[in-house]
């Protein structure tokens, strides 16, 4: 069995899956949450496109990102992403990332689970 460490989780979306919005809203929050009781975080947590609002000031998984990141686990977010939503001043959590970075990170890890 593999080490959940040596994963990325990749958030495409503001939610998870597709559909409701609310919904899948609700399903990261939870996922977030369930990776959280884990002994084994992932080491790295990226964002890019509408992932981007997961990390901004009003996002219902602001509490539960920062204490993952607390805990150790590196939250990236794409500049360009953040720019183009116009959230450059709205981060509250993880580091401003460019895509080289996330491309690096997806080189380094055993696997990348997009959500």
């Amino acid at each position: 069995m593999s080490t959940f460490k040596k994963n990325l989780l990749q958030f495409t979306h503001f939610g998870m899956g597709s559909g409701d919005d609310e919904l899948g809203k609700l399903l990261a929050i939870n996922y977030l949450k369930t990776i959280n009781e884990k002994d084994d975080l992932p080491s790295f947590i990226t964002f890019y496109n509408e992932g981007v609002k997961f990390i901004c000031t009003g996002s219902p998984a602001i509490e539960i990102l920062k204490v993952l990141e607390e805990k150790g686990v590196k939250l990236i977010a794409c500049k360009t992403c953040l720019k183009h939503f116009d959230l450059m001043d709205k981060v509250e959590t993880g580091i401003v990332g460019t895509m080289v970075e996330i491309v690096e990170i997806q080189g380094m890890v055993d696997k990348v689970i997009n959500l």
